[in-house]
């Protein structure tokens, strides 16, 4: 049993963009989709997929490289875990590696990055970094 799937998930990422894997699979969730779709958004990854498994399905990542064959993908990061929930007002909301990064945060009307959040004007749970 996993006690928090989202940082499960970033660890996998991790894990196989350390080892220059093609794709990655994960436990899917409408969390984690959320959190694929911004990734593919925001260009961190190639692309995703669902795939039934007759229980919860499975979320196929593609991880994606430069030329050179480094991952585009460099860090990504749980803030916010079960037990200690971060939260920031959207005047609040921090900057992932000065700006260059990506913040993705849990508001009220739904999964965003910190930048939709702040012209939204909605705060919410910090979820993690990327960058």
């Amino acid at each position: 049993m996993i006690t928090d799937p989202i940082s499960d998930m970033f660890a996998r990422i991790r894990n196989a963009n350390v080892k220059l894997h093609e794709k990655v699979d994960i436990p899917s969730s409408k969390m984690k989709m959320e959190i694929a779709k911004i990734l593919k958004e925001e260009g961190y990854i190639a692309s995703y997929k669902i795939t039934d498994d007759k229980k919860q399905g499975i979320l196929r990542i593609y991880l994606k490289y430069t030329a050179s064959g480094k991952p585009v993908l460099e860090g990504i990061k749980r803030v916010s875990k079960s037990s200690l929930r971060i939260y920031k007002g959207y005047e609040d909301m921090p900057k992932t590696v000065g700006g260059l990064g990506v913040t993705l945060v849990s508001t009220s009307k739904g999964l965003m990055t910190d930048n939709q959040a702040r012209k939204e004007k909605v705060g919410g749970e910090i979820i993690g970094y990327v960058w």
